[in-house]
């Protein structure tokens, strides 16, 4: 079993910024496209920004970008999610998704997702 842990997550005023990260167990990392899902009270999960294999490429929901930046560090097997200009509709629990062989548009739009983490909470006030 792949576990899959987020961490970073706060409680943050608007226009402040956090740094999320997600690390996994799985030892070919390099492997899993990778991405950011968020889940708001009574809304559906969507996704928030997603990286290939390689982070080369990259996707990001329309109303992250210029704010949020998503990286990778294949020798770390950690995924990042940098957020900026944090406002509180960014409010939710995140959640960081892992598949393999994949592209960042198969997780991200398509949503096929092999491993979940538990979420990391994102609290922004106004």
């Amino acid at each position: 079993q792949v576990q899959v842990v987020e961490s970073g997550g706060g409680l943050v005023q608007e226009g402040g910024s956090l740094r999320l990260s997600c690390t996994t167990s799985e030892l070919t990392f390099k492997d899993y496209a990778m991405g950011w899902f968020r889940q708001a009270p009574g809304k559906e999960r969507e996704g928030v920004s997603c990286i290939s294999r390689s982070g080369g490429d990259t996707y990001y929901e329309d109303s992250v970008k210029g704010r949020f930046t998503i990286s990778r560090d294949n020798a770390k097997n950690t995924l990042y999610l940098q957020m900026n200009s944090l406002n509180p509709e960014d409010t939710a629990l995140y959640y960081c998704a892992i598949t393999r062989y994949t592209t960042e548009y198969d997780v991200c739009v398509r949503r096929w997702v092999d491993n979940w983490g538990q979420g990391t909470q994102v609290t922004v006030s106004s």
